[in-house]
């Protein structure tokens, strides 16, 4: 089965909306530094423009879990894949994800955070699917809401292609 992939939002529209949430979790954060925690593999491009675009002090660490194997649709497992380097006592964490859809690997991820003791912990997406949430989850930084189609691009892939375009498409099956 071929696919194509179309455009659903520009480098430009993608970049255009980071550099304004860079700028409001700057001013959220104002006078505090912030602990990114990346969502590998995915996350990974969203977080380095974001990183870029906040002007509190920024640490970083990552994680990788996984959900979804080689297919297009949430399995619903979660499986930790590579855990946290630091502790998270005590500090403003923002977990830095690609796409929120179903919410159950967020869920489980966020629970499991919670429970190391940061001071703070908040969830910043690329991009969004409500239509698709089964667990309730709360984004605090959203770069777009999007509907039900299956993207790919800025760290999104499918079967671990596509991550490398500068753009949010969507993958069409011929």
């Amino acid at each position: 089965m071929a696919e194509r992939i179309r455009v659903m939002l520009t480098e430009e529209e993608v970049d255009i909306r980071i550099k304004e949430i860079g700028e409001q979790i700057s001013r959220d954060y104002a006078g505090r530094q912030v602990h990114l925690v990346c969502v590998l593999k995915g996350g990974s491009f969203f977080l380095c423009e974001l990183a870029k675009r906040i002007t509190v002090p920024v640490s970083l660490d990552f994680m990788s879990v996984s959900s979804y194997g080689s297919n297009t649709k949430s399995s619903g497992v979660v499986k930790i894949v590579k855990d946290l380097d630091e502790p998270l006592k005590d500090k403003d964490v923002i977990v830095v994800e690609d796409i929120v859809d179903s919410g159950r690997t967020l869920s489980y991820l966020l629970e499991l955070l919670s429970q190391r003791g940061p001071g703070s912990m908040k969830l910043c997406t690329l991009l969004d699917k409500p239509e698709r949430r089964v667990v309730d989850v709360k984004v605090d930084y959203t770069g777009f809401e999007i509907p039900d189609e299956f993207v790919v691009g800025y760290g999104l892939d499918y079967d671990q292609r596509y991550r490398n375009l500068p753009y949010i498409g969507v993958v069409e099956f011929d």
